[in-house]
Order: C-alpha cells, then structure tokens, then sequence
C-alpha cells in the first residue's frame, strides 16, 4: 500500500474507519463510542482496558473487530490457576529428545485476556511483559510477537471475591481504561431480534495487517502545534497532587495523579482521534476527546473523595 503524500493517506485512513464503522455495526449495536475507542487504540499502537459487567458482548466486539481488520485473534480465559506458561507458551521434549517451543495464546494479533483480574500477579506480569516489549522471553530465548498486537483485557466491576486487582504501575500500561455502560432500550430491542433469529451476520475485511501498520506510522508523523502539546501536558501536571502545577480540586481529592505516559498517549490519541475524523492534525478538542478513557485509571483517589462518593470521572470532567 503506497500513497503519493500523507495527505492522501489520511484521507484513505479516515475512509477505511468509515467502512469499518459499518461492518462492525453489522453485528455490534450501540457501543460506538466503545467502538471508536478500540480502532484508536489500535491505530495508535496503545492496549485496552474494557470494564463492564457480564453480558455486553464484549468477546463479540472484539472478534469482530479482529474479523473486520483480518487479523489473528486469540481469547484466554484468565482464571487463578492459570499459569504465565499457558499464555506465553513453553518448551517441550519432542520425539527427538529435543527441546521445541510450543507458542502460547499470546502469538495473535488481537489477544483477549478475559477478566485479568481473576488471575495471580505473576501471570498478569507475563502478559504485561509481553505488551510492554513486543516479545515473550522462554527458557532464556527471546520471541518476537507477531504485529500489530494489540491486547484487550476485560475486567468484572462486580465481582471482586477471589481477584487480584491490577496495580497502578501495570494498569499504567494500557493507553485507554474503556467503561461499557448497559445499552439503550431501543439498542436492546435491536439486540435481542437480531440474536434470536437464525440469520448470521458476516463482517466483510476491511484492512489488512501490513495496512494497519502503514497507518500506525502514519499517526506517528502526524504534526502537532505546541499550543497542543502544551494544553495535554499541562492537563496532565494538574491532576498531581501537591505539585506547583497541581489543580486545587487534584490537590484535595486526589492521592496521585497520571504520569509521562498519559501525556504521550494524550498526544498519539489526539493525533489518531483526528485522522478518523478528517482532520490533518490534532487541536484542543481531540486532547479532550480521549482525555477521559486516558486518564481514568491512572488517577487515585484519596480517602475524601471516597467519604463523598466522587468519581475518578468527575474530577478529571472538573479538571478539563
């Protein structure tokens, strides 16, 4: 796939995410701005985060997604006895009393980690390694994953009874913290007809790995005016508590705020959020518009917050 300029690129981009909209509302009602999340993500190279309860057919976003770029996709169920070698892969003696590397879930393009949370911290580090890293490291030998890769973890809001909730520093890694809410009552309706009849809906391919690459590097090279890097990074400064840039509210309900990364992904969000959207480069409104899912899970509440029942979301709403 070339294009003469960058220009032409993004239009093509900005195309192409029209047509996916499309294909994915074939068979995912409602959600769109779940939808819109998830192909930002991974347009920007960034992982997800999906908190929502059972049952909002969240595995079926995701495959279809994966069905819609033709990428590889992979679903673990992550459960307490799970192990990093049942998600990594191990080695094993094969009939030539030789050591052989079977590959794990994890060598997708798309990887599913179904309720992480469920799962000892040691496995939930085997997979954050290999999102970090781009690689698994077996037996003292590196494997590079194949790419794009991109993980959507899942986590139950509900249920907390025998979990092992990710800490700060791991949640870290993920660009967007993405909330499913319940659908609507006419989006439900809709659900219900189509997925009780005996009609198969089919996603037709839209773009191609080595695609989907191109564009990644293309966000990449997008222009950002200073005024725009100023506005994330200083948005970013506010929420730490305690800090010569801090916001009074930062300084009063929360315990610590968002590191260097959320900058980064403040500006790679912005600048993707504006190609889907036609734009050639990011302005103040596009910071915003993934400011939220950014900066959610990176932010922690202190005791007074928690006594008043304030929100993570309503203090960075406060704080944009």
């Amino acid at each position: 796939m070339t294009f003469a300029s960058d220009k032409e690129a993004a239009d093509a981009l900005a195309r192409s995410y029209q047509k996916l909209r499309q294909e994915i509302g074939k068979v995912i009602i409602g959600q769109e701005e779940v939808v819109e999340l998830v192909l930002t993500a991974v347009f920007s190279q960034g992982h997800c985060l999906l908190v929502g309860v059972p049952g909002l057919a969240k595995t079926l976003l995701i495959q279809t997604i994966a069905d819609s770029l033709d990428l590889s996709f992979n679903r673990v169920q992550f459960t307490p006895d799970l192990m990093p070698s049942d998600i990594v892969g191990s080695e094993t003696l094969n009939q030539q009393r030789d050591f052989h590397f079977v590959p794990g879930p994890i060598f997708a393009n798309i990887v599913l980690a179904d309720e992480i949370n469920r799962t000892p911290p040691k496995t939930q580090a085997a997979l954050l390694e290999s999102m970090q890293e781009y690689a698994v490291t077996v037996a003292g030998k590196r494997y590079p994953l194949q790419r794009p890769f991109f993980v959507l973890a899942t986590q139950n809001p509900i249920e907390q009874e025998g979990t092992y909730p990710l800490p700060e520093a791991q949640l870290d890694r993920f660009m967007f913290n993405i909330e499913l809410g319940y659908p609507s009552y006419e989006a439900e309706l809709q659900i219900v007809k189509n997925t009780t009849s005996d009609t198969k809906t089919t996603v037709s391919k839209v773009l191609h790995a080595a695609e989907i690459q191109a564009y990644q590097q293309l966000v990449r090279r997008v222009p950002v005016a200073d005024n725009v890097v100023e506005y994330a990074v200083s948005l970013v400064h506010k929420t730490r508590p305690n800090t010569g840039r801090a916001a009074a509210r930062a300084t009063q309900l929360l315990e610590w705020g968002a590191g260097p990364r959320a900058s980064q992904h403040l500006i790679v969000g912005a600048k993707c959020h504006a190609l889907l959207h036609g734009k050639y480069s990011p302005d103040i409104e596009d910071v915003k518009a993934v400011a939220l899912p950014i900066l959610r899970h990176r932010l922690v509440r202190n005791f007074k917050a928690e006594a008043e029942g304030i929100s993570i979301d309503q203090i960075v709403k406060e704080l944009l």
